[in-house]
């Protein structure tokens, strides 16, 4: 015996084993472990999980922090502070719109565009999160994950008489990044 107690790891006396956690828990843990090794890949340039779609959406243009708040899914309080850490790093400026002088347009800089090119490399994004699997399984995965994210919006397979018409099934284009 290894002193740990009799039936460790075997999901009796320290738990159920990872092989017994529920789905949600197994993708929870493995949402985290992706997104740590993501931030430490995007440390180099000073970026995180929450900067580097911001620079991604900014390469098309620039756009009010507002704008980028409701494209990132998040508050505009939240997208303040995420605006003020990239122009810390000189990756974007905010400039005063020129048609309306109250409003502020966020831009990329040039370093900035410098960072999402070599920090948002799409093919290091995909082997952190497919580490381990093999191109067919990476493809369900794909799948399963596709699926479900249409049934959390309420248009899934088992949804489809309450989905919206000409409502989009997939997430737009860039947006499953890391």
């Amino acid at each position: 015996m290894d002193g740990r107690g009799a039936g460790h790891g075997a999901g009796h006396a320290d738990g159920p084993s990872r092989g017994e956690w529920p789905t949600g828990r197994m993708l929870s843990a493995v949402a985290r472990r992706i997104e740590r090794e993501w931030n430490a890949h995007l440390e180099a340039w000073d970026l995180n999980h929450a900067s580097l779609p911001v620079l991604f959406l900014l390469a098309g243009g620039s756009r009010s922090q507002r704008e980028l708040a409701s494209a990132s899914g998040v508050t505009e309080q939240t997208m303040s502070r995420i605006v003020s850490r990239l122009e810390r790093s000189g990756y974007v400026v905010r400039q005063a719109h020129p048609r309306d002088r109250r409003r502020h347009d966020v831009v990329l800089t040039e370093p900035g565009r410098t960072a999402l090119f070599e920090a948002g490399d799409p093919r290091v994004a995909e082997e952190m999160s497919t580490r381990g699997l093999t191109p067919a399984q990476v493809e369900t995965l794909r799948e399963v994950l596709g699926a479900m994210m249409r049934a959390r919006r309420g248009d899934g397979p088992d949804q489809a008489h309450r989905a919206r018409p000409g409502a989009p099934l997939d997430p737009p284009p860039g947006a499953h990044g890391g």
